[in-house]
């Protein structure tokens, strides 16, 4: 039985999480330090899957490698079976009823107390788990681990009051009109990466809030930091059933959830091939489905900055240099092209001073603090990124800097720069979710016809930026680059989207353009229903058009 609601609640201020700077000698170092040394003694971890809130081993073992050293592992984590994913099926169906008819300001309080055991009680040890297990440095981890995911959850209630708080604003006479935005009917899947512990977080949590019950499948390689965020949700209050946690092969787990009659929407960061075989597999599913189910996604990019002849050079660089090889290039939103003026390229310095500030950075393990970059994910990922620099140098690019990596401890690539005569050449292409930068250099003249192949050059248009002091040119080019990202930048990097203040999202082979981190992405998890309740009764049925 539901508590009644008796009076209209408000949520409280909301504002972005502060994040920490991790200085020496500050508090917080030392807190994290030691949050990594606890759990680099007590590795590797078990992982069951969570049904119905309680923990099921399959017997079924897979291993979470840690990036930085393949030779350990961060966890073993039962994989989901048949059986198993049936079970996490019935039971987030079972749990839909109260959990979609528990009064709003409950489940706003359950998340706002996600919200505050991410940023408190367990932001050390998320954070730990998201350097050693997705091989980011402490600055990477404390923007996504810690100050993102506690975003969405706090920036989700406040969209979700501003949802439910839509209603119509008119009334005929003795009537009154108002709107419910009811739970999907059936289960929502949601399906995330390994880059972003927040996204972990934000595609069941999103789901959950407005009242649907989710079938949540981490991905492989960030198992454990997803795990993390499953209890902190059960120890905010999530019901057992609401939030179903089925690691394991995806291919298997993921076809078992969409072959059901109650699947209702697919929640999904990955790659773009994945996800239309997704689409197209749901498609062929459609007959069977009680409705028309929601696909949401959200799927790299091929992200690019234009370097205009008024840009202020060592701005640009600085920014060229985050957006690229922030995080090894492991961000949907990584800047990957780079356009630059002939003008700037040579006489104006900038490429000197990008080569100049690229051989400053460090790569290494978390263990030295001063390493700008970690190891990429992964043996796939980076026997992928060295064969595609193979390829960029056989087609007859330039390596500036890098090409090369060490795997013999961990996955490491060195950030580099391929200089290419040939902007339609394969690195400008396809995605390589590296540290890989394609630069290709453009007479000043050519501006506007260097706009018209950013456009055409690729599938993707998630994110880009715009360098330029000349304000004609700024409007020139986000003229014509109107549909070529969805997140564009002006004297800004092309990554860093902020929830509350850039919605985050692309279209084309990018994705769906839902934007998370807004109120855009609840509208694809609830279907609204209009009530019109009517006081004064009829007397008769004709219509005044009727008497003679």
């Amino acid at each position: 039985m539901s508590t009644p609601q008796l009076a209209s609640f408000k949520v409280p201020a909301i504002d972005n999480e502060p994040m920490k700077t991790y200085a020496p000698g500050s508090a917080e170092r030392q807190t994290l330090k030691a949050a990594l040394t606890q759990m680099e003694q007590e590795l590797p971890f078990e992982v069951p899957c969570i049904v119905n809130g309680e923990p099921i081993k399959t017997g079924k073992i897979a291993k979470q490698t840690m990036p930085h050293d393949h030779a350990r592992h961060l966890c073993m984590y039962h994989e989901a079976d048949e059986a198993t994913v049936a079970k996490a099926i019935d039971g987030a169906l079972a749990a839909k009823a109260e959990w979609e008819s528990m009064p709003w300001n409950d489940r706003t309080a359950i998340f706002l107390k996600a919200a505050d055991l991410v940023s408190g009680k367990y932001r050390y040890k998320l954070l730990a788990a998201t350097m050693l297990g997705q091989g980011k440095n402490v600055w990477q981890a404390e923007i996504d681990a810690a100050a993102e995911l506690s975003d969405f959850f706090r920036f989700g209630v406040k969209f979700v009051e501003e949802l439910y708080s839509q209603q119509p604003t008119k009334n005929s006479a003795g009537a009154w009109n108002r709107v419910e935005y009811r739970a999907l009917e059936g289960f929502v899947l949601a399906v995330s990466p390994f880059n972003f512990t927040a996204i972990g977080g934000n595609l069941p949590g999103a789901p959950a809030m407005v009242g649907n019950t989710v079938v949540w499948k981490p991905s492989p390689a960030a198992t454990y930091s997803n795990y993390l965020v499953y209890q902190i949700l059960a120890e905010a209050g999530v019901p057992p059933g609401v939030i179903q946690f089925v690691p394991g092969p995806p291919p298997e787990v993921v076809a078992q959830a969409i072959d059901h009659p109650s699947f209702a929407a697919l929640h999904f960061t990955g790659s773009t091939f994945v996800f239309k075989k997704l689409w197209k597999d749901i498609a062929m599913n459609i007959d069977k489905y009680k409705g028309y189910p929601r696909i949401v996604g959200e799927t790299g990019g091929k992200n690019f900055h234009i370097i205009h002849k008024s840009a202020e050079v060592k701005n640009a660089v600085i920014q060229s240099v985050r957006g690229a090889f922030e995080y090894q290039g492991q961000k949907c939103s990584a800047l990957s092209r780079l356009y630059v003026s002939s003008s700037v390229w040579k006489e104006g310095g900038f490429k000197d001073l990008l080569l100049e500030e690229i051989a400053k950075i460090k790569v290494g393990s978390y263990e030295d603090w001063s390493n700008f970059m970690g190891p990429v994910i992964g043996r796939p990922a980076y026997d992928k990124i060295l064969g595609y620099i193979q390829k960029a140098k056989d087609a007859g690019g330039e390596v500036l800097i890098g090409g090369s990596g060490d795997d013999s401890k961990g996955f490491f690539v060195q950030p580099t720069v391929i200089l290419s005569k040939d902007p339609k050449s394969i690195t400008f292409v396809d995605e390589i979710f590296g540290p890989v930068l394609s630069v290709y250099v453009f007479e000043d003249a050519d501006y506007e016809k260097t706009l018209e192949l950013i456009d055409t050059t690729g599938d993707y248009a998630l994110t880009g930026a715009i360098f330029a002091r000349d304000r004609k040119a700024l409007i020139t080019a986000t003229n014509k680059l109107r549909n070529a990202a969805g997140n564009v930048y002006y004297n800004e990097k092309c990554t860093g989207a902020v929830v509350g203040q850039q919605p985050f999202g692309g279209a084309r082979a990018s994705g769906t353009n839902d934007k998370a981190g807004s109120i855009s992405i609840f509208y694809r998890f609830v279907s609204a229903r209009s009530i019109k309740e009517n006081f004064v009764g009829l007397e008769e049925f004709h219509y005044p058009s009727n008497l003679v």
